[in-house]
C-alpha cells in the first residue's frame, strides 16, 4: 500500500512529494525493478518543472543509481545535460564518469575526465584533490 501511494504521488507530478517519494522508494528498496525506478526518475526529470539545480541533482542521482549496471552510452546519455552545462553538478558528473571508466579499466578515458576537473575553475578543491590523487596514484605514466 505504501509503495502504491508513493508511486501515485510521483505520477501526480507533485513538485515536493514526488522527489521525497522516489527517495523513500529507493532508500527502502520498495521497488527492485530498475526499469520501473528509471521510469519514475524520467517522470520527475521530464514532466515536473523543478528549479534548474534541483533538476540537475535528480539527473545526477539517476546516474548514481544506474552506475553499476549502465554501459558507457547509458551513463553519458543520463549525464550529458550536466556535462554540457555550467551547473554546480558538472564536476560531480565528471568525477562519476572518471570513476566509471576507471572501474571498466578504460584508463585513458578516466584520466581525461579527471583532467577536465583539474582544469575547471568551478570544481571544488575537494574534488580536485581527489582527482589529482587518483591520477598520481593510479593513472600516472
Amino acid at each position: 500500500k505504501t509503495k502504491k501511494s508513493l508511486v501515485y504521488l510521483i505520477k501526480e507530478k507533485d513538485k515536493t512529494y514526488s522527489l521525497l517519494s522516489l527517495n523513500f522508494i529507493i532508500d527502502n528498496d520498495l521497488i527492485s525493478d530498475k526499469k520501473e525506478i528509471n521510469f519514475l526518475f524520467d517522470i520527475i526529470i521530464d514532466e515536473i518543472k523543478l528549479e534548474k539545480e534541483l533538476m540537475n541533482l535528480v539527473i545526477y542521482k539517476k546516474a548514481l543509481f544506474n552506475a553499476n549496471s549502465a554501459d558507457e552510452n547509458g551513463m553519458l546519455n543520463i549525464l550529458n545535460p550536466l556535462l554540457n552545462s555550467e551547473t554546480i553538478w558538472k564536476s560531480e558528473a565528471q568525477y562519476l564518469m572518471a570513476e566509471f571508466f576507471y572501474s571498466k579499466n578504460e584508463f585513458q578515458k578516466s584520466k581525461e575526465f579527471f583532467n577536465e576537473i583539474l582544469k575547471s575553475d568551478d570544481a571544488s578543491i575537494e574534488i580536485k584533490k581527489k582527482s589529482q590523487k587518483r591520477i598520481n596514484r593510479d593513472l600516472s605514466e
